[in-house]
């Protein structure tokens, strides 16, 4: 189901604790927020898919929602399915463990970045599409484009005279490779830009709602973060204003895309409006 560099990287525990800390700690209040806001209220069914160790499904599980882990790697399963009120299978985005309309929420916090093919991210997609019952909500997490190179600055990595050629492959293609599997660096991954997602949801018959910059580019300043993370309803708030300003989503390490179930020609329709309006960026609300 995975490519066997990037099991191999979470088996490792290449994620491990990222949430807990620094830029990893906002990517976590900053998803936490919009579901928070978006999710239908419990006891709403939710299946997240490639939700790993259960770090979004804990949470949800407190809350009141009947929450199924869906992972594809067996070490990840064992855990979420050992946290309170947390189911877990094995299983792969593109071939769901679920009957039609069958949850009232789908997850895709992590499976579409590591689908480097457009027709097996279409084919998540339809999956969720497929699972979620109609007027259910689906949101997905995506790596920006941009990722690798402000990283790369952020973090040193540009040091390596071979991080220089991953990032440009990246730029061009969207690609993101870790050829000699470095441990720092991430692993096999695809980084959209964030044009490609209102298409995307389109061509799986689904209506998109909102498109969010998870971050902003406050990722990129650690030092500055780490006055606000303790603390970080002020930062939260300030964010929120701006979170689905068009020019700050390519900033952004990662993206939220929230969508619905509804008509395939609504979806379309939906898709050209977001397109169109304020300039092909802002999502008409």
């Amino acid at each position: 189901m995975l490519r066997p560099e990037v099991l191999e990287y979470y088996r490792r525990g290449g994620e491990r604790g990222r949430l807990s800390s620094g830029a990893g700690r906002l990517e976590f209040l900053r998803t936490w927020d919009v579901l928070t806001r978006m999710l239908p209220p419990a006891p709403a069914e939710v299946l997240d898919v490639g939700g790993a160790t259960g770090v979004y499904a804990a949470p949800l599980a407190q809350a009141g929602y009947r929450v199924t882990v869906v992972d594809p790697v067996p070490e990840h399963v064992a855990v979420s399915a050992g946290l309170p009120g947390v189911q877990a299978v094995v299983g792969d985005a593109r071939d769901l463990p679920a009957g039609d309309a069958s949850a009232d929420v789908v997850l895709l916090l992590g499976p579409l970045y590591h689908l480097q093919e457009r027709p097996d991210r279409l084919a998540a997609w339809r999956e969720a599409a497929r699972v979620v019952r109609p007027g259910g909500v689906v949101v997905a997490a995506t790596i920006s484009r941009f990722a690798s190179l402000f990283d790369g600055f952020v973090k040193g990595f540009f040091r390596d005279p071979g991080f220089g050629p991953l990032v440009e492959r990246t730029l061009a293609e969207g690609r993101h490779g870790n050829p000699r599997e470095v441990p720092r660096w991430f692993t096999s991954a695809y980084f959209h830009r964030p044009e490609e997602l209102p298409v995307e949801v389109a061509e799986a018959g689904l209506v998109l709602r909102r498109l969010v910059s998870v971050e902003g580019p406050l990722w990129m300043s650690p030092a500055a973060l780490a006055d606000f993370l303790d603390d970080p309803a002020l930062l939260l708030d300030r964010l929120r204003e701006v979170e689905d300003e068009p020019s700050l989503l390519g900033a952004s390490s990662h993206l939220l895309t929230v969508a619905a179930r509804e008509s395939a020609g609504g979806a379309v329709r939906n898709c050209r409006a977001w397109l169109t309006t304020r300039a092909g960026w802002r999502l008409a609300r």
